[in-house]
């Protein structure tokens, strides 16, 4: 597996829902349109659909679930995305997203969506 990782200035907690919420995927996810899923939460039971781009639908099954620390899945059949976040203390937390090692050109992808996170949990200061 092949780590992209960001340092967060918000807590796990919060990262972590960002993560789990799959109404949220498509706003972060660079390749994901839509989601559909079952059983909700998310959680190692879970399995369902995604709507790429490309607008194709696509099977997944989550392969590996802690909950609060992290989460896999298998698209299409095929090991995907590892998802993690780990405390820093002080309402820090290190986010990270991994591939398989034949997939690491898609963390480039991975560190989009992680600064689309870290922007949905920090939201922007309001100039006066």
């Amino acid at each position: 597996m092949r780590w992209a990782t960001l340092e967060i200035a918000a807590p796990a907690a919060q990262v972590w829902q960002e993560l789990v919420d799959v109404d949220r995927w498509s706003k972060w996810g660079p390749s994901v349109v839509a989601v559909e899923a079952s059983p909700l939460p998310l959680s190692a039971a879970t399995t369902g659909r995604v709507r790429t781009l490309a607008g194709v639908w696509v099977p997944f099954r989550v392969t590996d679930f802690a909950e609060g620390s992290s989460w896999s899945w298998s698209v299409a059949g095929v090991p995907a995305t590892a998802h993690r976040v780990e405390p820093l203390g002080a309402g820090r937390c290190r986010l990270g997203f991994g591939t398989p090692g034949w997939a690491f050109p898609y963390l480039a992808v991975c560190r989009v969506a992680m600064a689309r996170i870290e922007r949905a949990v920090i939201p922007p200061a309001h100039a006066c």
